[in-house]
């Protein structure tokens, strides 16, 4: 028998949030669900997807561990990115 501490550091890869439109309104939070929901509701057929698949990277980017000290960090002038920044530069330019 092993001993373990109650509250030992997740290890691996953070969950997934499903791809759908309700998976990803409920990942997100306050104002961003709004945008969200009013992005994706308003958008032509073509560009729900891409709407989508911007959502969902916010929405996966605010599970991952310390990303809000991240954005605080990057706020706050210590010269580090913000996930979403990083997020961005990983996608490449916009088509």
């Amino acid at each position: 028998m092993t001993a373990q501490p109650e509250d030992a550091p997740r290890r691996g890869p953070t969950a997934s949030v499903p791809h759908t439109i309700n998976a990803i309104g409920e990942a997100l939070s306050g104002a961003d669900r709004a945008r969200f929901y009013s992005e994706v509701l308003a958008a032509e057929e073509a560009d729900v997807a891409a709407v989508m698949r911007r959502w969902w990277k916010t929405a996966m980017l605010n599970r991952a561990p310390g990303a809000e000290t991240s954005r605080e960090n990057a706020a706050g002038g210590r010269r580090l990115v913000a996930v979403e920044d990083l997020a961005a530069r990983l996608e490449g330019p916009a088509r």
